[in-house]
């Protein structure tokens, strides 16, 4: 903090968007596995929320663009117990997954979405 300023209000990221090749498969994927259920449709965005408040605006593409590789966003889990839970739910149902990383106080993995986003899932 730069002296002599205030602290900023309380702030949390709220929303990410997306552009995804189906708005069905996306949309399926995320209510799925990370409990996401439709908020509204506006225009052609669909809005997905989560229990937590967090939106998802998925925007049909036909050609959405690439992230660079390092690029991830991730969904954090009560527990270690959920993360292993769901990789294994994943990949008992063919999504994308990368082999579980499990330690003393982390417990992680990333898998791929329909349209090739990373997402870690984790629990630290």
């Amino acid at each position: 903090m730069t002296k002599g300023r205030k602290p900023a209000e309380k702030m949390d990221l709220n929303h990410l968007q997306l552009h995804v090749k189906s708005l069905d498969r996306a949309q399926r994927f995320y209510e799925s596995y990370f409990r996401f259920r439709e908020s509204i449709l506006h225009g052609d965005i669909l809005f997905l929320r989560n229990t937590s408040g967090f939106d998802l605006a998925l925007v049909p593409d036909p050609k959405p663009s690439s992230f660079p590789e390092w690029f991830h966003f991730g969904f954090r889990l009560a527990n270690p117990r959920a993360v292993r839970k769901l990789h294994s739910r994943m990949n008992s149902e063919g999504v994308r997954v990368h082999g579980i990383e499990d330690y003393k106080d982390y417990v992680t993995f990333r898998c791929m979405d329909p349209d090739g986003y990373s997402i870690e899932i984790y629990w630290s």
